[in-house]
């Protein structure tokens, strides 16, 4: 059997230019980045975006992701694909870049697989269009000049003990998590903690994705806490005057990836926040602009409906000019089972019994976007191991709950495999059905915010809040910020904060440790549980199985 890289390596790709011809885009609206890549200028860009023309959204989620595997970038491109090749429907895929820190430690890449992939898979997985290397840059030069800002006489009074900003590095290195800065003598600056988050679980990353134009990245920068004074006020970038720099480091990142599918279906690749940290979307730039090309636009939310599909409706959506008109929920027969047992030991045995009791993970996820008030619809990605008795089962309990379940195979036999799927979600999106309700009001305080995303979303039966936790949100109310979205940080594995409580768990505590004051995101993160925005490395590493041979070429990339 051959390999993702291997399948991706052997695809025909055209070049970038007849891809953008095919959502009316000419070379002249493309910064090219080589043969099959390439950026959307400016000037098409603004062109586009004034055009009038808005097509449907839909949005791709899942349930609780799981070593079994649900494949929700593969059946978001796959059914992309089948929309565009099979119904031949004008349609843009949006996806977020992957991470290099997961594609060498142990979640690999996040370019589909199978014969439902974007391409070029290696260049996307790794350096791609140097965004990631931007962001990391921009993110450490705030860092640089705000300990040089305290160095060279500190005005503002700026406590160094109280910064809240983070440095960055797009690599898994736990011993990054908390370190000490200035060291030595007062030539190398004051000495104060510091610590490094991987640069996708930043606030500029975030940041990134929500910027609508360059004027208004500059705001959110603008706008980021950087610390507090010794007398407790909040200091923020631009009391510094350091956004125009910064912004100037992500003026070309803002700007949206294009590149293609398999199939040769236009793909807008951008942005890469954690949806276990942060919203989980790829860029409101990317989207809004995929929506104006074309009459399907498919994207995805990180992980399960808990995390990137809750934050999609409640927060992302605001920032869209369309709002979504479907939602798919991915499931796999295997990931179920494994809801139920909690091993990966004998999910390619036939166990009809685990099945039903791993279905309420299931029941549960599609029953939230269903509370939306936005038509759902499961794919069950098909695998080899499931056995017709076992595929029954699933979709006649998803069709007891009155949603309708197809299986798709899109990973073997690409667009083809998942035809009456695209029929499906396109009627879906056409039926006029969507009315989203949020989860809570913009207004409701705080507190409110995350007991109705624990109780309507998790199910949770309470909310406990830490001493430090109560605190910080005292502080937010102090100066103001408190009636502010909140992103609640979550293991991805449960509906609780605890990642081996495994099912649709319901008589839970939520236990939140912490808030902290995303300023220029514009957002609250809530943390829970134990989430870590610097992952660790693996005893077997993803990079151990990677390699280059003497022309170049890459293998071991999945």
């Amino acid at each position: 059997m051959k390999t993702d890289i291997q399948i991706a390596q052997e695809a025909h790709a055209l070049p970038i230019k007849e891809i953008a011809a095919k959502v009316g885009l000419s070379e002249n609206d493309l910064e090219p980045y080589g043969f099959d890549k390439a950026k959307i200028n400016w000037q098409a860009i603004n062109k586009t975006m004034a055009n009038g023309h808005l097509g449907k959204l839909i949005l791709v989620t899942s349930i609780s992701p799981t070593p079994a595997g649900e494949g929700k970038s593969t059946i978001t491109i796959g059914l992309g694909d089948a929309i565009n090749n099979q119904l031949h429907q004008k349609t843009m895929i949006a996806l977020r870049e992957p991470s290099m820190g997961p594609v060498f430690g142990l979640k690999g890449g996040a370019t589909g697989g199978g014969q439902a992939q974007v391409i070029p898979m290696e260049d996307i997985n790794l350096h791609f269009t140097g965004d990631m290397h931007a962001l990391t840059a921009a993110i450490d030069t705030l860092a640089a000049l705000v300990d040089n800002y305290i160095y060279q006489g500190n005005e503002i009074g700026l406590d160094p003990n109280r910064i809240v900003l983070k440095r960055g590095i797009d690599v898994n290195d736990r011993s990054l998590r908390n370190i000490t800065v200035g060291q030595g003598s007062k030539f190398n600056g004051v000495e104060h903690q510091s610590s490094f988050a991987i640069t996708v679980a930043n606030e500029l990353m975030a940041i990134l994705c929500l910027a609508t134009d360059i004027d208004d990245l500059k705001k959110r920068i603008g706008l980021m806490l950087v610390g507090y004074t010794k007398d407790d006020q909040p200091v923020f970038v631009k009391d510094l005057k350091f956004e125009g720099a910064i912004a100037a480091l992500l003026s070309n990142a803002l700007k949206p990836n294009l590149v293609q599918t398999i199939e040769h279906t236009p793909a807008l690749v951008h942005g890469g926040p954690f949806a276990n940290i942060a919203h989980g979307a790829n860029t409101v730039m990317a989207t809004n602009l995929a929506l104006h090309l074309s009459d399907y636009t498919l994207t995805e939310a990180g992980f399960g409906s808990d995390l990137g599909g809750q934050k999609f409706m409640d927060f992302v959506s605001k920032h869209l000019e369309r709002k979504p008109d479907a939602s798919v929920v991915v499931a796999t027969v295997r990931a179920l089972k494994y809801q139920a047992e909690g091993t990966t030991d004998h999910l390619d045995e036939e166990n009809l019994a685990a099945l039903r009791t791993g279905f309420k993970n299931l029941e549960q996820h599609m029953n939230n976007m269903r509370n939306y008030h936005v038509p759902v619809i499961v794919l069950i990605n098909h695998f080899t191991t499931d056995t017709p008795a076992e595929l029954a089962l699933l979709q006649k309990l998803v069709k007891e709950q009155g949603i309708d379940a197809i299986v798709v195979d899109y990973h073997e036999q690409g667009s083809k495999g998942g035809v009456e799927a695209a029929k499906a979600v396109v009627d879906l999106a056409n039926s006029g059905q969507a009315q989203l309700e949020t989860t809570y009001s913009e207004s409701d305080p705080v507190k409110t915010k995350i007991e109705k995303v624990a109780k309507k979303i998790y199910h949770a039966k309470d909310v406990e809040y830490s001493d430090k936790a109560e605190k910080d949100i005292q502080e937010l109310e102090k100066i103001g910020k408190d009636k502010l979205p909140v992103i609640i940080a979550k293991t991805q594995y449960s509906f609780t904060d605890n990642q081996k409580l495994l099912g649709a768990p319901t008589d839970f505590t939520l236990h939140v440790k912490g808030a902290s004051l995303k300023n220029g995101a514009g957002f609250i993160v809530i943390t829970t549980g134990h989430v870590l925005d610097m992952p660790g490395l693996p005893k077997h590493p993803a990079a151990l199985d990677i390699d280059v041979d003497n022309n170049g070429k890459i293998s071991g990339l999945f």
